[in-house]
């Protein structure tokens, strides 16, 4: 049966399509990790921390360690906060019970 509006339907009920519109999610914000320079803690301490706690292996390690060494600091990784923060406790953790003065610290993208 043709509707007046010209559409065919059954029974003379109207078919509508119904679409949702989704919210845009936002991408979380980032932070880099920062390892700062000392004039006390071992390299092989520092690149030991880039291995465990930011998945480097030793080249990669040992760079960002000479870059932290000459420069003052440098970026061991680009996590959400979360992550960020939690990094940041357990190297400053790890370095304490080490009775080392390594610093981290995070900042904003």
């Amino acid at each position: 049966m043709a509707g007046k509006d010209g559409a065919n339907d059954r029974d003379g009920d109207r078919t509508d399509i119904v679409t949702k519109t989704r919210p845009k999610t936002k991408k979380p914000s980032l932070y880099k990790v920062l390892l700062l320079n000392d004039d006390y803690t071992p390299m092989d301490f520092v690149i030991y921390v880039l291995e465990r706690f930011f998945n480097k292996g030793r080249d990669e390690a040992t760079r960002i360690m000479l870059h932290v060494h000459h420069k003052g600091v440098g970026i061991c990784g680009v996590y959400t906060y979360e992550i960020a923060e939690t990094k940041v406790a357990q190297v400053m953790s790890f370095a304490r019970q080490h009775q080392h003065p390594l610093q981290c610290t995070m900042e904003k993208e």
